[in-house]
């Protein structure tokens, strides 16, 4: 299929559009058109399947798996129920006061929190169509570990005190799980797949377009001498770049896949990534709103120290 598309983009780019083959322009518009349908046709297909999936795993639900877990079990089965059940920043603060109102460990509601926003259907459906299944599963295998270690360091400190009061004493009701058949399953599918795929299709096409120029006209060596992965710095230097930007995968990946072929190393631009999406700055000041300040920097910290690490492993992993 991909030949198919390549070629579509092929024929609109240089027959239809009449740009020269080889130019600047060329390269972008050809890269522009070719990435926005694959990534879009994937998107829409891996955000139905998962939305099927998400059909059984209800908030509800997670709350009373998770709830009454010890250490360790408990944070791994909080990471990985975090992958289907996706929030933005706004969803923090009610996901959080209910984790922690029906009695969820600290650290285990924190390996859900990291893991939810940071692992998530859209960027791995752009990671496989964009660098394949294997820096794919890279992704997914390293966020779940960063959200496992952090959620079982948070609760190894103890740091209830530092939840706001007013969390303690919340009293959230949840509404009744409503019996689904299949084919609401399926159409609650469809739904998601179509309203998803187009609240992030501007992103897409906005990160798509910048990374489409950057591909046309940026000099192949132009990230080499400050990104690549004989600059020791790197690595940190992408990760507090990417902590005040405020974007999803859905805008980062297109620009990542530009950066790396212009010279940028894979564990720096994952870095970078990652950053962006489990560590932007409104997502910080969303939760100081249900927790104190020091623990609010002693997550972002852990986090912090997380992707540095994360992009030093895969840069000396990946060459």
């Amino acid at each position: 299929m991909q030949d198919y598309l390549q070629l579509f983009a092929d024929w609109l780019t240089y027959s239809v559009f009449g740009i020269i083959p080889g130019s600047p322009l060329g390269s972008s518009v050809d890269f522009f058109i070719y990435d926005t349908i694959k990534v879009t046709l994937l998107l829409a297909v891996i955000v139905f399947a998962v939305a099927i999936v998400r059909s059984f795993i209800t908030p509800q639900k997670v709350k009373k798996w998770v709830a009454g877990r010890t250490e360790g079990l408990g944070n791994v089965l909080a990471a990985l129920l975090g992958i289907p059940t996706p929030f933005c920043s706004c969803s923090a603060v009610p996901l959080f006061i209910g984790f922690v109102e029906s009695g969820v460990p600290l650290g285990i509601t924190f390996s859900f929190l990291i893991a939810s926003p940071l692992i998530n259907e859209v960027a791995a459906a752009m990671l496989f169509a964009m660098f394949g299944w294997q820096i794919a599963l890279i992704y997914i295998v390293s966020g779940l570990i960063i959200a496992i270690l952090a959620g079982i360091i948070i609760g190894r400190l103890h740091m209830e005190s530092e939840v706001e009061e007013f969390v303690w004493k919340c009293k959230m009701h949840d509404a009744a799980d409503k019996p689904m058949t299949w084919k609401d399953r399926i159409d609650f599918g469809i739904s998601e797949s179509k309203s998803i795929t187009l609240k992030v299709l501007p992103y897409i096409i906005l990160g798509i377009a910048i990374g489409a120029v950057i591909h046309g006209y940026a000099p192949a060596d132009f990230l080499v001498n400050i990104a690549g992965p004989d600059n020791p710095l790197a690595v940190p230097i992408a990760v507090l770049i990417g902590i005040p930007l405020y974007s999803n995968a859905a805008g980062m990946i297109p620009i990542m896949e530009v950066l790396t072929s212009k010279g940028m190393a894979m564990g720096t631009a994952l870095a970078f990534m990652m950053a962006v999406i489990g560590l932007s700055l409104p997502e910080m000041i969303i939760l100081r709103k249900v927790i104190k300040l020091r623990l609010l920097l002693i997550f972002a910290g852990i986090l912090f120290v997380a992707f540095t690490l994360t992009g030093y492993l895969f840069n000396a992993l990946l060459g």
